[in-house]
């Protein structure tokens, strides 16, 4: 699914460019400008909340920032083994390599760790991103776990309760039993690997992590290193932080 857009008229905040023209979600493009990496007119820009116009020169590592004609949003289904990175230094495939070539620049809604597998949103709109991943959307997200031993019914209940560690409060929505060794989890914030540091706090480990949910979205029969387009309803939904 492809949305067209246009930013020309009343200038606007130089993160929220950036964000409109693909580079990055919002908050990442404050620190691509925290970072000295962005200059308007031939000045480094370091401070965010520049205003800017469609007809000023602006450059993200010295090449030519140029405005989305149209916004993409993919469903990949990510295999194991694969990272959520626009590049990695140490050579592991990147989930990016699996979705059609395209020349806009796309980049994750949120992250699948490298070890975890399942449903990962891309897009090269940065509002979408912005609105979709932060925690007041308020927007589920769904796991399959399976456990190398059996998960008990004590570790359950103190998840959905809230589990303290490190002075964070994790704290699942709602988890079904699907059997000894392997449970559903709901989550609404998912905190950065919540569900493994949960599991490692009660001396589990998941032998699988699967993400099959994000709102309204689901995996469904898609197999691991497909991709499709999301559907316009869709792609709404997430908008609007619906889940049911």
């Amino acid at each position: 699914m492809n949305l067209k857009r246009s930013y020309e008229g009343e200038p606007i905040r130089l993160q929220v460019f950036l964000a409109h023209s693909g580079i990055a979600s919002r908050r990442a493009s404050e620190e691509l400008i925290s970072q000295g990496r962005i200059s308007v007119n031939g000045r480094v820009i370091t401070v965010p909340g520049e205003k800017v116009s469609h007809n000023d020169d602006i450059r993200f590592d010295g090449l030519p920032v140029k405005k989305e004609t149209r916004f993409l949003y993919y469903l990949l289904h990510k295999p194991p083994m694969y990272l959520c990175s626009s590049s990695d230094p140490e050579g592991r495939r990147l989930a990016l390599s699996l979705l059609p070539k395209v020349p806009e620049r796309l980049y994750s809604v949120g992250r699948l760790d490298y070890l975890s597998s399942g449903l990962i949103i891309f897009t090269n709109d940065g509002a979408f991103t912005e609105k979709v991943g932060h925690p007041r959307a308020e927007i589920e997200k769904e796991y399959i776990v399976e456990s190398t031993v059996p998960v008990p019914d004590s570790a359950i209940e103190e998840f959905l309760q809230g589990v303290e560690i490190d002075k964070i409060i994790y704290k699942a929505k709602k988890i079904e039993r699907i059997n000894r060794k392997t449970i559903r989890v709901t989550l609404v914030e998912g905190r950065n690997r919540e569900i493994r540091r949960v599991f490692s706090h009660f001396h589990l480990h998941p032998k699988s992590l699967k993400r099959v949910r994000i709102g309204q979205v689901k995996l469904g029969d898609l197999k691991e290193g497909e991709s499709r387009p999301l559907t316009s309803k869709e792609i709404k939904s997430l908008k609007e932080g619906k889940t049911w």
